[in-house]
């Protein structure tokens, strides 16, 4: 059996709903959907995440139990530095030391793992990696 993830499901408070359209749009994502309470992007392959309205009034803790953060994988070093620029202009700090290049999660010692790290206003853990050869 072949299989891939088909779709992830946030839920959010839905007055930032806009933060996640402009962040994944920015990210080279397309709409899907865009309704109020629901809004889904697509990678432009099989893949797809949706932000719809949270139905419990709780904080999200991404060191608890469940899904630690969510990867978006791009293209090269200079997409994660023009990721970094775009949080900057946002206002969203980068998280543990990032941007940085972690060889240890690297494919091969002639690749690199490069990553920034941050939070969105839901406390939804995000990482934007450039995983290939070094630049």
């Amino acid at each position: 059996m072949k299989s891939h993830i088909s779709h992830l499901v946030f839920g959010i408070n839905p007055d930032n709903a806009a933060f996640y359209k402009d962040l994944m749009t920015f990210l080279g994502w397309h709409v899907l959907y865009d309704a109020p309470g629901m809004l889904g992007l697509a990678d432009g392959g099989k893949t797809s995440i949706w932000f719809g309205a949270r139905t419990k009034e709780v904080t999200n803790d991404y060191d608890g139990p469940g899904l630690n953060h969510v990867a978006i994988g791009v293209g090269s070093q200079a997409d994660v530095d023009a990721t970094v620029a775009y949080l900057q202009a946002q206002g969203v700090p980068a998280l543990f030391e990032t941007p940085r290049h972690r060889a240890e999660f690297a494919y091969s010692p002639s690749d690199t793992y490069y990553q920034v790290m941050f939070e969105s206003p839901d406390r939804i853990l995000v990482e934007v990696v450039y995983q290939g050869p070094k630049a």
